[in-house]
C-alpha cells in the first residue's frame, strides 16, 4: 500500500511540497551558517516526496529548540500553511483523507523540524 500511496501522493501534493522543502534548503545553504539547516531541509524534502511507510520521531535538546525558533520565524510558517492548505483540499473526498493525514504530518514537521528523525515503519 505504501508504494501505491507514494506514487499517488507524488502527483497530488508531494511534488510541490518536496520542491518547497528543497527550495528552502537551497536558500538556507546560501550562507555558511545555514548549511546544517539546509541539509535538514533536503532530508525532509525526500520525506515530502514519499511520506507513506515513514514516521517522524521528535526529540532534541535546547540547541534544537533555539534553531526551531529561528526556523519557525524564517521558513516554518509558510511551509506549514502550504501543507495545511493541501490537507484541507485533500480531505474533501473520503479517498483523500489518508493523503491529508500525510500532509498534516508534514505541516507538524514544518513547524519544528530540528531534533526530528525519520524512521521506517
Amino acid at each position: 500500500m505504501s508504494c501505491l500511496g507514494n506514487i499517488i501522493w507524488f502527483f497530488f501534493g508531494g511534488l510541490v511540497g518536496g520542491l518547497s522543502w528543497f527550495l528552502a534548503g537551497i536558500l538556507w545553504c546560501i550562507t555558511i551558517v545555514g548549511i546544517p539547516i539546509g541539509r535538514q531541509c533536503f532530508k525532509f524534502a525526500s520525506l515530502s516526496f514519499a511520506p507513506f511507510g515513514k514516521d517522524v520521531v521528535y526529540g532534541g535538546g535546547s540547541v534544537s529548540f533555539l534553531v526551531n525558533i529561528i526556523w519557525l520565524i524564517v521558513s516554518g510558517i509558510p511551509l506549514a500553511i502550504a501543507h495545511l492548505i493541501s490537507a484541507v483540499l485533500l480531505s474533501i473526498t473520503i479517498i483523500g483523507i489518508p493523503f491529508a493525514q500525510q500532509s498534516i504530518k508534514l505541516a507538524k514537521l514544518a513547524l519544528m523540524p530540528f531534533g526530528a528523525r525519520i524512521i521506517s515503519k
